[in-house]
């Protein structure tokens, strides 16, 4: 950090979308934004890096091996993108914006169930149509839910399954009972066992090692035929020539993809003509003002960062989520 105490910030912005309401930033920090082509120029020297377009792989290209800055903050909840060789092995702090897209999503998943079990993808199809088809729709409450992640995303979304009357089973790295948020929660080693106890698979977990391609087609072959999947955690959580494959053999009732291997989704993917499959452009934690709280969280940390305190949602690099522990001093 520069003598006078005003930390060298880059931003590494979307060309497109630049970040909103910058002001209290640029008021405790010297900025410079730049887009991928200007990282690798920018990046030596600097004191923090604010990743706001978190879809970018420029970090991971361009990563100085001397000069880096000791603190990384990234506008989302995922940091897998982050989680680079050269970043893990480097004493530099990498924080996320935990607590943004919590409710924002659970709500998102709560009206996807709604949309399976009231079958309005066919309503409003009719509707286009002007066809008058009468049709008996499914209830919800009493099904059973099994959301993998036990994140504040995950709690978020076992709170607005429960409340809608739906038993909510959690799965984590760690079994206990009794959570509040999300009932009894099952180790992921037991994943086989719950699937097949499930009407509805939420992922949200994040993507590491662990989880990458837990949804195979082992694990499909588990789930009740009359199941649904919902992806709102990272694409490759799920092996998608898998779940394809078993969407159109029928083996599980459909699926709701909101995060996908490759994005955006490859116009010849039979995803977007399945008929039990809904697809959406990773929106389902983007709610109005979104950028606006992405930069108010960057803006509050930073503020800790210049005092010289503890800063919020500081990830565990080897294990690619927050730690539970005390969060960690910079500046």
């Amino acid at each position: 950090m520069e003598p006078e105490g005003r930390p060298r910030v880059v931003v590494l912005r979307d060309e497109a979308d630049p970040p909103p309401a910058m002001e209290p930033v640029e008021r405790l920090a010297r900025v410079r934004y730049v887009d991928g082509a200007g990282l690798a120029e920018a990046l030596p020297g600097s004191d923090v890096l604010f990743v706001y377009d978190f879809f970018s792989r420029a970090p991971s290209r361009v990563w100085p091996r001397e000069g880096a800055p000791g603190w990384v903050h990234v506008a989302s909840a995922g940091v897998d993108s982050l989680l680079f060789p050269g970043l893990v092995e480097s004493d530099t702090v990498v924080t996320n914006s935990r607590g943004v897209f919590d409710g924002p999503i659970a709500e998102y998943v709560l009206g996807l169930v709604l949309c399976f079990a009231k079958d309005l993808r066919t309503t409003l199809r009719l509707q286009e149509r002007r066809v008058w088809r009468h049709r008996e729709s499914e209830r919800i409450e009493g099904t059973r839910a099994l959301v993998i992640g036990t994140g504040p995303i995950g709690r978020a979304i076992g709170r607005a399954l429960a409340a809608a009357g739906i038993v909510v089973t959690g799965m984590g790295r760690t079994a206990r009972a009794g959570d509040p948020d999300l009932g009894e929660v099952l180790p992921d080693d037991r994943l086989h066992e719950a699937l097949g106890e499930a009407d509805w698979v939420v992922l949200a977990a994040p993507l590491t090692d662990r989880t990458r391609g837990m949804i195979d087609g082992a694990a499909l072959e588990r789930m009740r035929p009359t199941a649904r999947l919902i992806n709102v955690g990272r694409g490759a959580l799920v092996v998608e020539d898998d779940l394809i494959e078993a969407l159109r053999a029928g083996r599980i009732a459909g699926a709701a993809l909101d995060v996908f291997e490759d994005e955006p989704l490859p116009e010849p993917s039979p995803l977007w003509d399945l008929p039990n499959v809904i697809v959406s452009p990773h929106m389902s934690g983007d709610v109005v003002g979104w950028r606006t709280e992405l930069v108010r969280l960057f803006a509050d940390n930073l503020g800790r960062y210049v005092a010289g305190r503890p800063l919020l949602n500081v990830v565990d690099k080897r294990l690619g989520y927050v730690s539970s522990g005390t969060p960690t001093a910079s500046g």
